[in-house]
């Protein structure tokens, strides 16, 4: 195996459908200007990417297969290079950067070029789009009646009835997102907001507002990856790829996933995640405690208090003290989403996991002005995607 290296990044910034920021772009376009920023970021030109590992699901193009990378190399050139296209629901991006890592990694190619790019439907993301009676999703969303917001509205109103969260602990989340997203050019909401704001703002499932749940969003992110060798000739110090895993759930898990699968056995909740993220500790040689900077799928304010507590990150129940102390923000001991997270940019599903990656190498190289955590050495990225598929990966400098 050889070291993997972050050699470039790129962000296309995030909006919906119609505004001046996204317009007419089609995710070609969204995923090019990403491209293009990241071949520009690494030095090097689209003939020396020897792979390209593309994000996908049905919303994202690709001649209505999902052929996202296809689209790209047609857009780019057609330089014959292999195409890997990758679909784990909201964890296609970090899966994507997986198997280009895993590629890079074992001495398959020397250079790739790790892409995700999604134009998003409006309104709540359905899981299968079709009424297909097959799907376990449609039919919990039919006959139980619970899409994504009442879904998250389960596990906040559990966390609020075991740890004491407050609504006012929530709304918080969204408070400190906004005050970091300032900062950050790529982010589709780019202003403060008050608790009161936050509060004010409707109940989309109860105990969970509409400023605590991240909308959908139109966006790209691409990221060129290569051995360490190959990037000793275009940076002297470049941030490394100590890990990357993947993950589906596991017989603990205490969550209904299909009509058909076990009954649940808990406590556990997203067992995918867990794992995933145990298994990056485990391949990068680190802990909890070495990590500088986190930057994990936060769909509601919840995970965001959830998450770190089931990784190690703190104690359980501590996350809201470390959230009012301050500690969760850039300058904190324990930065969580220094970007702004899911909650300041929107969700264009496949883009979010190279999307964590770029801005976790911003951070690493200390160049996220206004966001920048100090000192940062060690980023860890995480998503969560249908299916129970969870990854996690981490950068080192």
């Amino acid at each position: 195996m050889q070291e993997v290296a972050v050699l470039g990044v790129g962000l296309h910034r995030f909006g919906k459908t119609g505004d001046d920021i996204v317009g007419t772009k089609s995710v070609t376009e969204l995923c090019r200007h990403a491209i293009d920023q990241a071949l520009a970021d690494a030095g090097v030109s689209w003939k020396q990417i020897q792979a390209v590992c593309a994000a996908s699901s049905r919303f994202s193009g690709g001649k209505g297969w999902g052929l996202n990378g296809n689209d790209v190399v047609e857009d780019m050139g057609s330089t014959g290079i292999p195409v890997y296209n990758m679909s784990a629901g909201c964890a296609a991006g970090g899966n994507a950067f997986n198997v280009g890592y895993a590629m890079v990694a074992g001495g398959v190619y020397d250079m790739v070029l790790v892409v995700g790019g999604e134009v998003m439907p409006k309104g709540m993301i359905q899981t299968s789009g079709v009424e297909e009676v097959t799907d376990p999703e449609f039919l919990r969303q039919r006959c139980v009646g619970m899409p994504g917001p009442s879904f998250w509205a389960t596990l906040a109103r559990r966390r609020m009835h075991e740890m004491g969260t407050t609504e006012e602990q929530y709304a918080a989340v969204t408070v400190k997102a906004r005050k970091c997203s300032v900062h950050n050019p790529y982010a589709r909401f780019q202003k403060e907001v008050s608790l009161q704001e936050v509060l004010a703002s409707p109940y989309v499932s109860n105990p969970l507002r509409l400023f605590e749940i991240c909308p959908v969003s139109n966006g790209a992110a691409a990221v060129v990856i290569c051995s360490r060798a190959k990037a000793r000739q275009f940076a002297t110090n470049p941030v490394l790829v100590a890990s990357s895993a993947v993950a589906t759930m596991t017989f603990e898990d205490a969550l209904p996933r299909g009509l058909a699968g076990p009954a649940p056995q808990g406590p556990s909740l997203h067992t995918e995640a867990r794992a995933a993220v145990k298994r990056a500790f485990e391949i990068a040689g680190v802990g909890p405690q070495d990590v500088s900077v986190t930057e994990l799928q936060d769909n509601t304010c919840y995970y965001e208090l959830a998450f770190p507590e089931e990784w190690g990150l703190c104690q359980p129940g501590e996350a809201e003290r470390l959230l009012l102390a301050g500690e969760t923000a850039p300058t904190g001991r324990m930065p969580i989403n220094p970007s702004g997270g899911f909650v300041s940019f929107g969700e264009a599903t496949t883009a979010m996991g190279v999307f964590q990656i770029a801005e976790l190498t911003w951070q690493l190289r200390g160049q996220s002005g206004g966001r920048q955590v100090p000192n940062a050495r060690v980023g860890l990225a995480q998503t969560l995607g249908l299916g129970g598929n969870a990854t996690a990966a981490i950068l080192k400098k």
